[in-house]
Order: structure tokens, then C-alpha cells, then sequence
């Protein structure tokens, strides 16, 4: 007589509150490594998230993950941004704008330099992040440009360079202090952007992978 062979069962889907209670982890994680750098100790993100250390060794087995994990969310949040800008007014420049701000809300300047030398800056989690954000920035800026709104002599690389040294210094630098400037020297950049130029810029429209050689 032979058995059946037993359907083979679907990965439990995690629990609201354990999704929330990650959620929290990342956010919390995200506010103390703006204010205090990678190094702040996990027990005090524990603290602030409400969760027990085990909840936090449970979601993220170590401080690189945790920490990627961050990131990729950050980068995850600023290019939905500019996606849903897009969407809801097809202005290219204006979701171009919104990236910009969104991004120095986010610490992303402050918090993407964590991924350094002693993490894995290539795991895959952190080079689909990456590729999404720019993939994202590459339609954005090639519209506003056929549009006439974006100057044609930029790339991806010249808008987060400038977005890097106008937003944020390191973390745990007291890098909020700068918070009053930060949103008026963008700004600024920004009508630079704008088409049509009023100069020339020496060399070429600098593209991440440029970023990434240099």
C-alpha cells in the first residue's frame, strides 16, 4: 500500500506583531546610528524600539545586518518617493525635488558611509537597494531633461555628491545641528539644476559608477 506524499507546507507568514516590532527595531536602529554612529550598542536600540534584546537578535543575527538593514530601507523610502512624485504629478523635476529633501529627512548621507570597509558593502540586499534607487533616479532625470526642466550636462553621480555634502556630516557628529540649513542649501543646488544652464560645467555628467571607481 503506498502513502501519500505530504504537500509540502508554505513558510508561516510572520505575525503583525513581530513585523512590527522589526519595523520599530529599524527605526529606532535608523534615529540612534544618526546621533550616536554604528558602534551605539544594541541593547540601547533595544530600549528605545520597547523590545527585548532577544526580539532584536531574533530579527538581526548582528550588527551588520541590522545596520544594512537600515539602509536598505532608507534607500528603499527615498526612491518610492520619487516614484509616488511622478506618479501623482508626472513633473519630473518636482519628484526629482522630492527625492532631494526626502533623502536629507532620511540621514541618508549620514547613514550610507556605514556601510564601509568593515561591512559587506556588496551583499545582495544592499546592491538590489542600491541599483533600484539608481535605476529610479536615471528615469527621473532623463525625463526632466526631455522635458526641458533638468540641465542635460548632469548625471546621477553629480546629484548625489552634492546631495551627500549639503545634508548631513558623519553620524554621530552632531549632525542634527545643521537641521535649519540643510533644506534651504538644497534648494539652492536645485534651481541650479534647472534648464536652461547659465554656465558650463567642467567635464562630464558624473555617473555612479564613476563615484564608485574613484
Amino acid at each position: 500500500m503506498q502513502t501519500a506524499t505530504p504537500a509540502p507546507r508554505k513558510a508561516p507568514r510572520p505575525r503583525a506583531d513581530a513585523l512590527r516590532n522589526r519595523e520599530r527595531i529599524v527605526t529606532a536602529a535608523r534615529e540612534m546610528f544618526v546621533e550616536h554612529g554604528p558602534e551605539v550598542p544594541l541593547d540601547e536600540i533595544a530600549r528605545r524600539a520597547g523590545v527585548g534584546n532577544a526580539t532584536v537578535y531574533r530579527n538581526f543575527p548582528d550588527r551588520d545586518a541590522l545596520v544594512r538593514e537600515v539602509v536598505c530601507s532608507v534607500l528603499d523610502r527615498t526612491g518610492a518617493a520619487a516614484e509616488r512624485a511622478l506618479s501623482e504629478t508626472g513633473d519630473a523635476f518636482e519628484a526629482l525635488e522630492r527625492f532631494v529633501h526626502i533623502s536629507a529627512d532620511e540621514r541618508i548621507s549620514a547613514l550610507c558611509p556605514m556601510v564601509s570597509s568593515t561591512f559587506d558593502k556588496n551583499h545582495p540586499d544592499l546592491e538590489a537597494a542600491r541599483e533600484r534607487v539608481e535605476r529610479i533616479l536615471e528615469t527621473v532625470m532623463n525625463r526632466a531633461k526631455v522635458a526641458g526642466q533638468l540641465r542635460p550636462d548632469v548625471g546621477v553621480g553629480d546629484l548625489m555628491v552634492a546631495v551627500a555634502q549639503l545634508s548631513r556630516p558623519p553620524a554621530g557628529t552632531a549632525c542634527l545641528s545643521a537641521d535649519p540649513f540643510v533644506h534651504r542649501h538644497l534648494q539652492l543646488f536645485l534651481d541650479g539644476l534647472r534648464a536652461p544652464a547659465r554656465s558650463t560645467l567642467p567635464g562630464t555628467a558624473v555617473t555612479m559608477e564613476d563615484l564608485r571607481q574613484s
